[in-house]
């Protein structure tokens, strides 16, 4: 395996905006997150995306819980979805959200959904039927986990790869029991290599969460040099999948834009380190220092091109 993956290290620069450009030439983005209990993660990947330049973002989210999110901030729009008693995406959500979706380039799916057997069904139907691109983290893997062979195959690869953005528990849940939490978290070497076969065995880009954050798709692999232990924090993971959402939305192919994505959240939160330290980090001050990772990436770039 590892002679026919290419080790990738340099990053893509991030595009140039063009003056003429609207809202929809940055990227249309879905996100499909929250549930009772679990607003803020629906808040944190909206923002994030729109921080790392959506140019439209709108989430679906249970009806009784979409004012919420739209009362805490109003450049999120929000459509409100068909629930269950508990506040939980509902079984005959799905309809609504693909119809919603025929407006839309991304979807983000996951974060803060739950794993109530209702939105697993929806989950579980719903994914195959998706035109866009797709970016699913969390609750989503969650849901896919209880059988991944039924899902993986069927998911829509014509625009690009389909990106997947597990941490080691949910590595662990969607490789089986015969895999060990300890080894998707400790030993980079067996991350590195994990992470390659589950790429090409399912034909997708992974993002394998953790120090040293590892991007791999069937043919390449980037290990992340950002971030700090202060990411280790509740939120970090929605802000890293709104990130790499916005970034798909704006044209990026998946391993690039899982690749840049994870390098921009990481060094946002060396941004904070380095004013606050590592211990008070909140995933909300990590959101906030995206665009100034952003440019200081952006001139990184212009430098090495004027060097060069």
């Amino acid at each position: 395996m590892a002679a026919e993956i290419q080790t990738v290290t340099a990053l893509p620069d991030l595009k140039p905006r063009d003056p003429h450009m609207h809202k929809g030439d940055a990227g249309r983005l879905f996100c499909v997150a929250g549930s009772v209990g679990m607003v803020g993660a629906a808040a944190l990947c909206s923002r994030a995306a729109l921080r790392s330049g959506a140019g439209l973002v709108k989430v679906g989210m249970p009806w009784r819980l979409a004012a919420v999110v739209a009362g805490r901030d109003p450049n999120v729009m929000t459509v409100a979805l068909p629930e269950t008693a508990d506040g939980t995406i509902s079984a005959v959500a799905p309809t609504k959200i693909l119809k919603a979706m025929e407006e839309h380039d991304v979807m983000l799916i996951g974060p803060g959904i739950s794993t109530a057997p209702e939105t697993v069904q929806a989950v579980k139907i719903m994914l195959p039927q998706v035109d866009a691109r797709l970016v699913i983290d969390a609750d989503a893997l969650n849901a896919i986990a209880k059988d991944p062979g039924e899902v993986l195959p069927k998911l829509n690869r014509d625009n690009d790869l389909p990106i997947l953005t597990p941490h080691p528990g949910e590595m662990r849940r969607l490789l089986g029991d015969e895999f060990k939490e300890a080894d998707l978290g400790g030993d980079h070497e067996k991350r590195r290599e994990i992470a390659c076969w589950f790429a090409k065995q399912w034909n997708l880009c992974l993002v394998l969460k953790g120090h040293k954050t590892v991007v791999a798709d069937p043919t390449r692999v980037y290990v992340n040099t950002t971030g700090n232990p202060g990411l280790a924090k509740a939120g970090s993971g929605d802000v890293l999948a709104g990130v790499i959402a916005a970034l798909v939305g704006q044209g990026y192919s998946s391993f690039d834009a899982a690749a840049l994505g994870t390098y921009l959240h990481g060094l946002a939160g060396d941004l904070i380190r380095d004013k606050i330290g590592e211990i008070g980090m909140l995933a909300t001050d990590v959101i906030e220092a995206l665009p100034r990772a952003a440019y200081l990436h952006q001139q990184n770039s212009k430098e090495s091109q004027r060097v060069g």
